[in-house]
């Protein structure tokens, strides 16, 4: 579905990502990890061709290095920044209504309102309410389903429990199991390793602009020596 091969990735003359390979299959969970300034949100930038690129970034064999952002979109990948990107100013519902997807007629989108409004009940009672004024947790949760909106295939999601309570943590991790069960492949780039290895199936830890660690999570908690090397603090 996705595949990335020998990719390298660009500030300007600052050399991030050095050669990173990895894929991702239909309706997988795959957590991308490590510490800060390892390289896992230039990836997800890249992929959504954010930053400047070399290498290969296939999507269903279509090669993407190249195309702008909403073309990426458009395609069927769907990402969620670390700093959320709410249009503040805008109600619940209406920075929901930007998200949604354009369907061709006799066409039915995979999500729609009732289902945010299901997961995220929270956000049903605040729908009339500027998304400015929603705390972080509750601006986490509607960015979240605005970019599900759009009907993604895939969806790259950075640092989604980044200053959240442990209860809205484990909503998070309900959703990420919800988008499994609907057949929404997730590349979820996480620092705590406690919910990465709840839900994923593979993990990927990067340290210096590479893949240092493949495998699933179970051979993650028994390596030591990766999580002493690239993980712990």
């Amino acid at each position: 579905m996705l595949k990335l091969t020998d990719l390298h990735a660009f500030y300007g003359k600052s050399h991030v990502l050095h050669g990173v390979n990895f894929t991702v299959q239909p309706g997988e969970i795959v957590s991308l990890l490590g510490r800060n300034g390892s390289g896992r949100s230039t990836t997800v930038k890249a992929i959504m061709g954010l930053v400047d690129a070399t290498g290969s970034i296939a999507w269903r064999d279509q090669e993407m290095i190249g195309k702008k952002a909403f073309e990426i979109a458009h395609l069927g990948i769907g990402y969620v920044p670390e700093n959320r990107d709410i249009f503040p100013k805008l109600t619940v519902h209406q920075n929901l209504m930007l998200g949604q997807k354009r369907t061709g007629r006799g066409q039915r989108p995979r999500w729609g309102f009732d289902d945010m409004y299901t997961m995220f009940p929270r956000l049903k009672e605040r729908q009339h309410t500027e998304a400015g004024v929603l705390s972080g947790g509750e601006q986490q949760m509607l960015t979240l389903c605005r970019t599900l909106m759009g009907d993604p295939d895939l969806i790259m999601i950075d640092e989604p429990t980044e200053g959240l309570a442990p209860k809205i943590v484990e909503l998070v991790a309900e959703y990420l199991r919800e988008l499994k069960r609907r057949g929404v492949a997730v590349l979820l780039v996480e620092q705590k390793l406690t919910i990465a290895l709840e839900v994923s199936e593979r993990c990927f830890v990067m340290g210096h602009g590479q893949i240092v660690f493949e495998g699933t999570p179970a051979a993650l908690r028994a390596d030591a020596y990766i999580r002493k090397e690239w993980l712990e603090v």
